[in-house]
């Protein structure tokens, strides 16, 4: 990894998904603006915010697909990154760096 850059894996697939009443809501279904959850696989030597494991926030429309060995991964900035839940954050108990 060089530089800025964050390579991360997405949380669950791309399938179905169930709110929270319960309600199933298909793949197919049009969603609006809407970020994603993924985990880090690996840094740049210049990312100061996260670590290896972290989940990150961050928009899927802006990002840069690569496969390694058959399985499919994002590259990121850190700059694109919206935010970082990690236990070491220890902000507001939230878990979470914004």
């Amino acid at each position: 990894m060089l530089h800025d850059r964050v390579l991360v894996r997405m949380d669950g697939g791309e399938g179905e998904r169930r709110s929270g009443g319960g309600i199933v809501i298909p793949a197919t279904a049009s969603m609006g603006r809407r970020l994603s959850w993924a985990t880090a696989v690996g840094i740049g030597p210049n990312v100061r915010s996260i670590v290896v494991g972290d989940r990150v926030l961050f928009d899927p429309d802006d990002r840069s697909e690569v496969e390694l060995h058959g399985r499919e991964y994002t590259l990121l900035r850190e700059r694109e990154v919206h935010a970082v839940a990690a236990s070491r954050v220890q902000s507001d108990g939230t878990g979470l760096y914004l």
